[in-house]
């Protein structure tokens, strides 16, 4: 998430006509677009919630995410008239504080805030869902099968 900070900042730098570009900002340019998914809020809902989770849950490993990397949206459901929530699927890697790397899926549904007024996010991390709340393999975050 830092490299995402510092290539927002760079970029914005650049925009404004303040700093000139150098061959090491080109390199931080990420090609892929995750969208929301790869929102700065969201990734620190996430970062926060992990956090809460392995403090709580007992003998899970006490580590915090580090960074999120290949973040992508697997999925878009839109609201629609039989379908009233909207709906992203979304994947990545996340880097822990124990030097591991874990995918984890999350779900992003609006409007699911409280009182109905912004967003939720659900998410697993592959090897942290101890009691499976999301179901096996974290299967509850997962875009569905389409047939």
């Amino acid at each position: 998430m830092k490299r995402v900070v510092r290539l927002l900042a760079t970029l914005v730098a650049l925009g404004s006509g303040t700093v000139a570009a150098s061959a090491a900002d080109l390199v931080m340019v990420r090609v892929d677009d995750p969208g929301v998914c790869g929102h700065s809020a969201v990734l620190g809902k996430i970062s926060s919630k992990f956090r809460h989770q392995v403090r709580h849950v007992p003998n899970l490993p006490q580590v915090d995410i580090d960074d999120f990397y290949r973040v992508s949206e697997s999925r878009y459901l839109p609201q629609r008239q039989d379908r009233p929530i909207d709906r992203r699927y979304c994947h990545a890697k996340v880097a822990l504080s124990d030097g591991r790397s874990r995918d984890i899926w999350y779900l992003i549904e609006r409007p699911m805030g409280f009182a109905g007024v912004g967003s939720n996010v659900e998410f697993c991390v592959s090897g942290f869902d101890r009691w499976f709340v999301h179901g096996g393999r974290c299967l509850a975050v997962r875009p569905p099968r389409t047939s």
